[in-house]
C-alpha cells in the first residue's frame, strides 16, 4: 500500500510538473509519449540510412546525377501513391498504417544492409528498393499527419507538433554526425543496420499504443466510439478531398507555394550538401554529417519557439520565413567553407522549423477532421511532388555548377515569398 501511494504521489508530481509548462503537456498522454519517443528515434535512424545511402553511390560512382536519381527512386513512387496514402489513413486505423509502413522500411534497410555487407551491392538493386521504399514511404506520412490530432486536445496541436518536430530534430541533430563517423569508421553497412533497428523500436512503441484500434479508424459520436460507415470508393474519397482542398482558398492558394518552395529545397540541400562535402570540404562524410547536424540541431530551437509563442497574422510570418530561406540557399552556393555553409544552415534551420511546426498545427485546427488524411496527403504531395524533378536537376546542375544551383534555387523561392506577400488570401492567415 505504501509503495501504491509513493508511485501516485509521483504520478501526481509529474503530472503537475507539465501542467506548469505548456510545452509539456501533450506528454500527459501515454499514446503520444509512444508517438513521441518511436518516432524520434525512428528519425535518429534515417540519417543513418541517408548519409550511407549517399555514401555507397558517391564512392561507386562519383556522380552527383547518380546520386540524384537513386533518391529520385524513391521519390516518384512515394509521391505518385501520396494521394492515395491520405484516402488510406481517413479509412483505416492511421495507427495500423504507421505500423505496416515501419516494419516494411525495416526490412527493406536490413536487406539493403546486408547487400552492401556482403559487398553485392549493385546500382539496379539501389533503385528497385528505392522505389518500394517510396512506396510504403507514402503510406505513412499522411497517417502521421492524422495521428496526432487524435491524441491530443486542438489546443495542444501546437505544442504536439513542437515536440515531435523538436526531438525528431534532436535526434536529427545527433544522427548525421554520428552517422557520418560510423560510415567513416564501420562502413554503410552498419550505418544501415542502426536505421533497420530504429525502425524496430518505432514499430513496438506504436504496438504498445491503447484505445487505439488496429483495425479500422473509429470516429467519436456524442463521445462513444463508432465505426465510419464510408461505403465510397478510393477514387471517390480521393475527389472528394481535392474538392474540399479547393473550396479552402487559404489552402487552395497555399499548395503552389509549398510546391515551388520544396522543389528549390529538396535538391539543393539532398543532393547539393553531399556534393559539398564530397568534393569541396576537406572533411568528407564527418562534413556532411555535421552540416546535417547543425541544421537538425538549430531546427530544434526553431520546433520548440514555434510550441511555445503565440502569434498572429501567421500569413505574413510565412512570407517573411520563404524570403529568409530563400536568401540562404542563395549565399550556400558563394559559401567559402564548411564553418560559413554551417551557419547559413543554422539560421534556415531554425526558420524551416518554426514556419513548418505552425502550418502543421493551422492545418489540423481547420480543417475537416474526417477529411484530414486526405488533405494532409495533398499537402505532402505538394511537398514532394515535384521532388523527382528536384532531384534529378539538382544532380545534374550540381556536376556543371554548384554554385549556380543554389543561386537559382534562392531566387526562385524569394520570388515566390514576393507573391505570397502581393496575395491578399495568404496575408489574411491568421
Amino acid at each position: 500500500m505504501r509503495e501504491d501511494a509513493v508511485r501516485q504521489s509521483t504520478i501526481r508530481s509529474a503530472a503537475s510538473g507539465i501542467r506548469r509548462f505548456p510545452l509539456l503537456q501533450p506528454l500527459a498522454s501515454r499514446n503520444f509519449r509512444l508517438l513521441w519517443m518511436g518516432e524520434s528515434v525512428s528519425v535518429f535512424g534515417n540519417f543513418f540510412q541517408m548519409i550511407a545511402l549517399a555514401w555507397v553511390v558517391l564512392e561507386a560512382t562519383g556522380s552527383g546525377l547518380a546520386l540524384g536519381t537513386v533518391m529520385m527512386a524513391a521519390a516518384i513512387p512515394r509521391a505518385v501513391f501520396m494521394l492515395f496514402g491520405g484516402v488510406v489513413s481517413d479509412r483505416l486505423s492511421p495507427r495500423l498504417v504507421m505500423l505496416v509502413s515501419n516494419t516494411a522500411q525495416g526490412v527493406l534497410v536490413a536487406l539493403l544492409a546486408l547487400l552492401v555487407f556482403a559487398g553485392t551491392v549493385e546500382l539496379w538493386h539501389l533503385y528497385i528498393l528505392m522505389v518500394v521504399f517510396g512506396i510504403v514511404g507514402a503510406f505513412f506520412l499522411p497517417a502521421m499527419m492524422t495521428m496526432i490530432p487524435r491524441l491530443v486536445n486542438k489546443d495542444r496541436l501546437e505544442a504536439a507538433n513542437s515536440l515531435v518536430m523538436a526531438t525528431s530534430q534532436l535526434s536529427g541533430f545527433i544522427g548525421p554526425a554520428a552517422a557520418g563517423f560510423v560510415v567513416a569508421a564501420a562502413g554503410s553497412a552498419v550505418a544501415m543496420g542502426v536505421d533497420a533497428v530504429t525502425f524496430a523500436i518505432a514499430s513496438v512503441t506504436l504496438l504498445l499504443m491503447r484505445g487505439i484500434s488496429l483495425r479500422r479508424r473509429s470516429t467519436q459520436v456524442n463521445g462513444e466510439l463508432a465505426e465510419p460507415a464510408r461505403q465510397n470508393s478510393a477514387l471517390s474519397d480521393m475527389k472528394e478531398g481535392l474538392r474540399y482542398t479547393w473550396n479552402t482558398p487559404e489552402i487552395r492558394v497555399l499548395l503552389p507555394v509549398i510546391a515551388v518552395v520544396n522543389f528549390c529545397f529538396i535538391g539543393p540541400i539532398d543532393v547539393g550538401l553531399a556534393w559539398l562535402a564530397h568534393e569541396k570540404f576537406i572533411e568528407g562524410a564527418a562534413g556532411l554529417g555535421i552540416m546535417l547536424s547543425v541544421f537538425g540541431g538549430t531546427a530544434v530551437f526553431g520546433a520548440l519557439l514555434a510550441g511555445s509563442i503565440k502569434m498572429r497574422h501567421l500569413g505574413i510570418v510565412f512570407t517573411v520565413i520563404t524570403v529568409v530561406i530563400g536568401a540562404g540557399l542563395g549565399l550556400v552556393g558563394v559559401a567559402p567553407d564548411l564553418l560559413v555553409t554551417c551557419v547559413l544552415l543554422g539560421i534556415m534551420g531554425i526558420v524551416n522549423s518554426f514556419l513548418n511546426v505552425r502550418a502543421i498545427a493551422w492545418l489540423q485546427r481547420i480543417v475537416q477532421p474526417d477529411m484530414l488524411g486526405r488533405v494532409m496527403s495533398l499537402v505532402m504531395f505538394a511537398s514532394m511532388g515535384l521532388a523527382p524533378v528536384s532531384l534529378a536537376l539538382a544532380g545534374w546542375l550540381v556536376d556543371l555548377n554548384h554554385t549556380v544551383m543554389f543561386i537559382v534555387a534562392g531566387g526562385l523561392t524569394m520570388l515566390t515569398g514576393l507573391f505570397m506577400a502581393a496575395s491578399r488570401t495568404i496575408r489574411a492567415i491568421d
